[in-house]
């Protein structure tokens, strides 16, 4: 499979902390990886810096081949990568349908101007019907988003960053909160997105989710790379466990 995400050598540093250095990581187009390590191992830090939010004080991020190093947040989103965060802030005074319209709205200069002096055109839907399947949210389309539970909510957060249909989306802990069998629905739902055409990111602390989705998985420690493997060689490997659990197997109490 081709890389559709490549960082070479990436660091970053907040003042003189470095919170990540030299980190390579490769995301192959239609594959699930993950990207995991203790509190603090640098993992949010690494996906601020591969999707703009912070710049990368060193080293640069390719999405297709393409150099976005320097590139704003917006513009990789327009180039195809999407992301999600920790903390799900949806819109509780809109539907949930309208939640991902107002995520898959690109409202750019030209388009506001022709808003503003001449008559307005709908808005184009098949990206958020698109999410909605996706994530299997169409009963709960038009639902009140404080009706829904944690785990409904959750997904929610994942189909707003789907549906500007992206090619590659980076999940921050979506997991986070969620009760076995919530963690189980999503990983489903994280599973059939490479044959949608959506490529994953996913970091998250539950290790069953991640050892049960990802072909490939990323291990941080202190913001180095400490391992790189498929699940089977991620879950034996020494260092991990001393690293990530002190010990224990990893992924047995998952």
């Amino acid at each position: 499979m081709s890389a559709l995400l490549e960082a070479r050598g990436l660091r970053v540093t907040y003042g003189g902390v470095v919170a990540v250095e030299g980190l390579d990581l490769t995301v192959p187009e239609g594959s699930v990886v993950g990207l995991i390590g203790p509190n603090g191992a640098g993992k949010t830090s690494a996906i601020d810096a591969l999707t703009g939010y912070h710049p990368a004080a060193a080293g640069s991020v390719l999405f297709d081949g393409n150099d976005i190093t320097r590139l704003r947040p917006h513009w990789r989103a327009r180039a195809g990568l999407g992301r999600t965060f920790q903390s799900v802030e949806l819109f509780d005074d809109l539907t949930v349908r309208e939640n991902l319209q107002v995520a898959a709205d690109h409202v750019g200069v030209g388009r506001a101007l022709r808003d503003l002096f001449g008559p307005r055109r709908p808005t184009p839907r098949e990206g958020v019907d698109w999410a909605l399947g996706l994530c299997d949210l169409e009963d709960e389309a038009d639902q009140d988003p404080r009706r829904l539970s944690a785990g409904r909510r959750k997904l929610v957060g994942v189909a707003r960053a789907l549906a500007q249909r992206p090619r590659l989306v980076l999940l921050d802990e979506p997991a986070a909160g969620l009760d076995t069998d919530e963690s189980h629905e999503l990983g489903e739902r994280l599973r059939t997105m490479p044959a949608a055409g959506v490529s994953v990111l996913l970091v998250d602390h539950d290790m069953s989710l991640v050892l049960g989705v990802c072909d490939e998985i990323y291990v941080l420690d202190f913001g180095k790379l400490i391992a790189r493997g498929t699940p089977a060689e991620i879950r034996e490997n020494p260092a991990v466990i001393s690293a990530y659990l002190g010990g224990a197997e990893v992924g047995a109490d998952a």
